[in-house]
């Protein structure tokens, strides 16, 4: 039986030396510290939960996490040990060293330890060298790179222990022990104050508190209530209202189909694992639920012929898609397994190429921009795995970025993340806290024309092949409103707002009926108003406040007589008399419009001061 200790002493362990870690770039220093952070979390918990073996720990965009395996989930009275643990091993500075390891020995190694994770690891690194780390007692498979030592561990703070799965298994059988580290106390400091304004405007906690949507464990996706249902047909309006404008033609297909039209698209080969499969006894699959609106827009476009005359043919489908995600990649309405996306697909010839992306770009910009949204694109290329020819993808790549340049956008380029059937055009929306959402894309496609045999006749009477552009908005329904429930803290712009106006008596004996002929005005304009009685005016006013309805209207002896009311605007202390038709036509003309200003969502006095303190360059 091996002496793993004398082993371990046995080897050549190299420093980290400081002198090159102090040169490296400021985002390069803060990236290893935080993977450093995760080797020091765990350091910490072996002394807390001895039995606990190790999978994966990972910097992540503002910190760390290390998927940990413990007899039993982790307590928060454990968690604020480990985190104490964590100060002691920073303060003893432990020098980060790093050991080629052979890779059966490395296998024994953690055979003998019982790292199940770790051994599977190992697997797909077979017949390769590894490289050991160690800081004082705790040894890890790591690939590195880290810090000197352990004090430059110090800005550390864990935020939680949360269910994970390893490699898709289906049960939870990991702890992910999550923290964020930064290179300064004022950086901490203040990315603990967004995070904690980032809890406040949780949309899984807005929605229950403002009555919008719930979860079920048992449903799919969200339940929609009655006051949710309103900001979503008023976003399907205002879509709906761009579409003609643009030029587009909404269709709408069935959700159901047999395997034949994803065999054909190459969706099944490629995608398969991630459909929901309808079968009507034992054997093939019977039906698939589509998990995306592509295949069978080609086959409307096949339903009739084509002249270069209808081109371009802009088609468009807001419809309820399937994906089976994984559980542990659901989040509220921002991943989801049944959802609606507001797809479109161009059919355009070779020639019609940038125009007609300079015009999705410019119906992206006025969609985004009635919002107060800001966006940042990226031009992801080809995958690993993709399918069609290496040619057909260099010219799809050297079109967008063609058609990006002309437009004057900036943009960034993320190797070998295009989809599997052409490259895209990612678009992130960036929110009030200035966190980035994955929503819009536009996508140049050759391959779906080809895999369907489209065609239209060309001027010279020849039959061509169109090209598709695959884009969508949204991305879908429910990721956008829970981006904008986060974004607006709830309180949403005036023509959004499940309740725009709420009318409050002063006294139920004199003043009632005079609330009910102002509520019924303001119903009769189109204006969503309630009409709240019974409780004391300021509790009714505070009800109306948490609620976050734009416009709070209180009527007593004087508005009665006068034939106006007393006008409160959601988070303004000031109110101003005025005639309830002058209100009216104010309303009227900010939901027509779809005015943003009425009440702009601010972040916390606390974030403000912090944020200002420090200098760290970070995307929130």
């Amino acid at each position: 039986m091996t002496d793993w200790n004398s082993w371990l002493q046995e080897r050549d362990w190299q420093p980290v030396a400081p002198d090159e870690f102090k040169a490296l770039p400021n985002d390069e220093k803060l990236r290893r510290i935080r993977h450093s952070s995760a080797h020091v979390m765990a350091t910490a918990l072996r002394g807390v939960r001895p039995e606990a073996t190790f999978a994966i720990g990972p910097a992540t965009e503002h910190g760390f996490f290390y998927d940990v395996h413990v007899d039993s989930p982790l307590t928060p009275e454990e968690l604020a040990a480990v985190q104490e643990g964590m100060k002691d091993v920073s303060k003893q500075r432990q020098k980060f060293e790093r050991a080629v390891v052979p890779h059966a020995e490395a296998v024994e190694f953690m055979r003998d330890r019982g790292e199940r994770y770790k051994l599977e690891i190992l697997e797909k690194l077979a017949d390769q060298t590894v490289t050991f780390y160690r800081n004082g007692d705790f040894v890890d498979l790591c690939a590195g790179p880290h810090v000197p030592d352990t004090s430059f561990c110090q800005n550390v703070k864990l935020l939680a222990a949360s269910p994970a799965h390893w490699r898709g298994e289906q049960n939870p059988s990991l702890q992910r022990v999550s923290g964020t580290a930064w290179d300064s106390r004022d950086a901490l400091k203040a990315y603990l104050a967004f995070v904690e304004e980032a809890k406040a405007r949780d949309h899984r906690v807005l929605g229950q508190a403002l009555d919008l949507f719930s979860f079920h464990p048992w449903a799919a996706g969200a339940l929609w209530h009655p006051r949710g249902l309103v900001v979503r047909n008023e976003l399907a309006q205002f879509w709906r209202g761009l579409m003609p404008e643009y030029g587009y033609q909404e269709i709408m297909n069935p959700v159901l189909y047999k395997p034949d039209l994803f065999h054909q698209s190459g969706h099944w080969e490629h995608y398969h694992e991630d459909m929901y499969i309808v079968r009507d006894g034992e054997g093939e699959p019977d039906w698939l639920l589509k998990p995306m609106n592509c295949p069978d827009t080609m086959l409307y476009y096949k339903t009739r012929s084509h002249s270069y005359r209808d081109l371009p043919l802009r088609i468009a489908e807001n419809q309820v898609l399937h994906r089976n995600e994984v559980t542990g990649a659901l989040h509220g309405l921002l991943r989801t397994r049944s959802f609606v996306q507001d797809d479109a697909h161009i059919f355009i010839t070779n020639e019609q190429v940038q125009d007609e992306i300079l015009q999705v770009l410019e119906l992206v910009d006025r969609f985004y921009s009635t919002f107060g949204l800001e966006y940042v694109m990226k031009l992801s290329t080809r995958p690993e795995k993709y399918m069609g020819e290496l040619e057909t993808w260099n010219a799809a790549e050297a079109a967008l970025s063609a058609a990006l340049t002309a437009g004057g956008r900036e943009f960034s380029v993320d190797e070998g993340d295009g989809a599997f059937y052409g490259p895209k055009i990612d678009i992130s929306i960036q929110d009030s806290l200035g966190r980035k959402w994955q929503c819009g894309t536009i996508q140049l496609d050759f391959q779906l024309p080809q895999r369907f045999d489209l065609e239209y006749t060309a001027q010279d009477g020849t039959r061509q092949r169109p090209i598709v552009i695959h884009r969508a908005i949204f991305g879908s329904m429910e990721r956008f409103i829970g981006v904008i429930v986060e974004h607006f803290a709830g309180a949403f712009p005036l023509w959004l707002a499940p309740v725009q106006a709420v009318v409050l008596p002063i006294s139920d004996e004199k003043h009632l009926d005079y609330a009910r002929e102002v509520t019924a005005k303001l119903r009769k304009a189109g204006i969503r108003t309630e009409l709240q009685q019974y409780e004391s005016l300021n509790y009714r006013v505070r009800q109306a406040e948490k609620q976050k309805v734009p416009y709070i209207l209180v009527v007593g002896e004087r508005e009665q007589e006068q034939g106006t009311a007393a006008v409160r605007r959601h988070k303004v202390k000031e109110q101003r008399v005025a005639p309830v038709d002058e209100v009216i036509a104010e309303l009227v003309e900010k939901i027509r419009t779809r005015e943003l200003d009425v009440h702009q969502p601010t972040m916390s006095a606390r974030f403000q001061e912090t944020a200002a303190a420090t200098t760290t360059d970070n995307a929130y």
